[in-house]
């Protein structure tokens, strides 16, 4: 157990995880899994839907830690664009795997796992890999791969993130601490976990964090305004 990611032990024994042959099993059921989910989701508006492979993301990334998550974001999004391509294949989208797995399995690896944890891990998700990283990335395959100009700073993505944060940190909770119990049992699981229920404290952290994206969007909003008046 560790209450942080930064020190020497904790990347020596995430590094350690690659030794360990039933987590490689389960790292390649986890690989399996998201590739076959990946086109998967839950529809709620037009343009708007849940992905259920991130759900898989997470848990993967909770059990066999960073350093494993990294390979297993690699090799998972390569299989994906292999064998279910959705356009021309462009390597730089690995890096927003490769980010979002990474940063479920630093704030869920052999800690703690609170509410507080997956409301925070899939905020950063949601802000820096889906808007801050994905965005020069988006911009570099339209202009490389399809020949068309893209706009740096697309509002209907950036909103879309700012909506789906909240529904998605609720529903990874919730799925998190329905698979927690039987993992540890199964002897997969160091990480210990509270009830993973929303207490008034992380009701109020998922509210300022919604906040926070919301002013971002009208000030973004506000900013584009004025340089068009």
């Amino acid at each position: 157990m560790y209450e942080h990611p930064f020190s020497r032990e904790y990347w020596a024994q995430a590094a350690s995880e690659f030794k360990n042959l039933r987590v490689l099993l389960f790292a390649a059921l986890m690989i399996a899994l998201r590739v076959a989910l990946k086109s998967v989701s839950i529809p709620l508006a037009d343009n708007l839907r849940i992905n259920i492979s991130f759900f898989i993301n997470a848990y993967g990334a909770m059990v066999f830690g960073p350093v494993v998550a990294i390979a297993a974001a690699a090799v998972s999004d390569t299989l994906g664009c292999l064998l279910f391509p959705t356009g021309p294949y462009f390597f730089p989208f690995i890096l927003t795997e490769i980010a979002g797995s990474l940063i479920f399995a630093l704030f869920l690896y052999r800690t703690r796992v609170t509410t507080l944890r997956v409301t925070l891990s899939r905020f950063c998700i949601d802000f820096l890999v889906n808007i801050v990283l994905n965005t020069p990335i988006m911009w570099l395959y339209y202009r490389m791969v399809l020949g068309r100009s893209y706009a740096l700073f697309d509002l209907m993505r950036i909103v879309k993130n700012v909506v789906m944060f909240p529904i998605e940190s609720v529903l990874l909770t919730l799925f998190l601490g329905v698979v927690i119990p039987p993992t540890r049992k199964l002897g997969y699981l160091v990480s210990d976990a509270d009830e993973l229920t929303f207490n008034k404290k992380s009701v109020i952290t998922l509210s300022l964090l919604l906040a926070v994206g919301v002013a971002a969007v009208a000030l973004y909003v506000a900013y584009r305004q004025g340089g068009k008046a």
